[in-house]
């Protein structure tokens, strides 16, 4: 097996975040784990520096104009218009772009939230991506970040098919 830098992301994800493991090896044993269970070292070593750098985002500052909103709240301003980059545009389908713009409305992805994602995305190898990719990137991002349990079970729901919940 070689895998992919995603396919890395996704086994670690799987094996170490979603079982709750209550320690996550440190980066050398973490490397060898996923080189043992067969994946390419130059991918396990884009992978683990992938998820340095999503860990570095927890200090990213706050877009300037950017609040949480309450939809109910007439007086509350509206929603931000994301303008994709040409680069974005051709990386991100549609339905990706789609699958980002519901998140948000939904409540599961903030603004913040989702630079993040499209940032994550953009860092990883792959010429485009399909809408379970993107929904396996956007709750690596909100498990990463602190106080984001209710999004991310929500988005839990929406990665292992289980949708009514997650519209709730």
């Amino acid at each position: 097996m070689n895998g992919t830098v995603l396919d890395i992301l996704i086994y670690v994800f799987d094996r170490y975040m979603l079982d709750e493991t209550p320690d996550v090896p440190e980066r050398d044993a973490l490397a060898r784990d996923l080189e043992s269970a067969g994946f390419a070292e130059a991918n396990v070593e884009r992978a683990l520096d992938w998820l340095a750098d999503l860990a570095g985002e927890r200090n990213r500052p706050a877009l300037h104009g950017v609040t949480d909103i309450d939809l109910d709240d007439e007086s509350a301003p509206m929603p931000s218009l994301r303008v994709y980059t040409p680069q974005e545009l051709g990386r991100l389908t549609v339905d990706c772009r789609g699958l980002l713009l519901s998140l948000e409305q939904v409540g599961i992805l903030s603004a913040q939230q989702r630079e993040i994602v499209i940032d994550r995305l953009l860092a990883l190898d792959a010429e485009d991506f399909d809408l379970e990719q993107v929904k396996w990137v956007v709750l690596m991002v909100l498990s990463s970040q602190p106080g984001q349990e209710q999004a991310c079970a929500r988005m839990e729901d929406l990665v292992f098919d289980n949708p009514e919940s997650a519209a709730h």
